[in-house]
């Protein structure tokens, strides 16, 4: 069965290109212009993929990606007409899995759901990761984590902070997003305790720290892991 994807968005040419470029590849789409009945078709049809407009006349889509994520792990991407780091980071923070800027490539939209997609329904039902041809080999119930072959020694927060950029390849992160995962709780200053953790994950698992391939740095808005199942 085709995935079933919701594209929520009031610019109604906007939404029907959008909507042409998924149904040639092979998804079942569904639209909505409003909130109120975005969230109808969410209940109703149960989708395997949301496309959220942030800005919408009736519901914000902030308001819409709370309501989701307090019943629903589905995959949400993000379309915003702001450009500023703090929208971008709030989007993350709330809940969405990634984001696309206005204007932008339909093709780059279609090959962002693809891989989340990919990404969300592949890996969660393992319990060892490997990246890069086995450069990178993550054993999650014993903990154990290897860098070409060789076990390399992590802190528990190390360990919880890689993991959770591991299992979602290509995934965003804002700094407090990725503090909320990897340890369940805020605290103060959580930026300096997150940059400090990175880079000490850096110095063990990267051919070259200045030129990170694993943990990359998303200026102004957090890190993402980019390795390759």
């Amino acid at each position: 069965m085709n995935e079933k994807i919701l594209v929520i968005d009031d610019e109604v040419n906007l939404l029907n290109v959008i909507k042409d470029y998924l149904l040639l590849e092979s998804y079942e789409v569904f639209t909505a212009t409003r909130g109120k009945k975005a969230l109808e078709l969410f209940h109703e049809i149960e989708p395997d993929f949301i496309i959220l407009d942030l800005m919408l006349p009736d519901i914000s889509g902030e308001e819409i990606c709370k309501r989701i994520r307090k019943e629903s792990d589905v995959p949400i991407l993000m379309l915003t007409a702001k450009s500023s780091e703090d929208d971008k980071v709030t989007g993350l923070y709330i809940g969405a899995d990634d984001y696309l800027t206005k204007p932008f490539s339909p093709r780059e939209l279609v090959g962002r759901v693809r891989a989340i997609l990919r990404r969300t329904k592949g890996i969660e039902l393992t319990d060892v990761l490997e990246f890069n041809d086995k450069d990178i080999y993550i054993d999650i119930p014993k903990r154990i984590v290897k860098k070409s072959g060789q076990s390399i020694s992590l802190t528990p927060n190390e360990f919880k902070i890689l993991l959770a950029l591991a299992q979602n390849p290509h995934k965003v992160f804002s700094r407090s997003h990725l503090v909320s995962l990897a340890f369940g709780y805020d605290f103060e200053g959580y930026d300096r305790t997150v940059d400090t953790h990175i880079k000490n994950l850096r110095q063990k698992i990267e051919d070259n720290v200045k030129e990170p391939k694993y943990i990359v740095t998303v200026y102004g808005v957090g890190y993402k892991f980019e390795g390759e199942l």
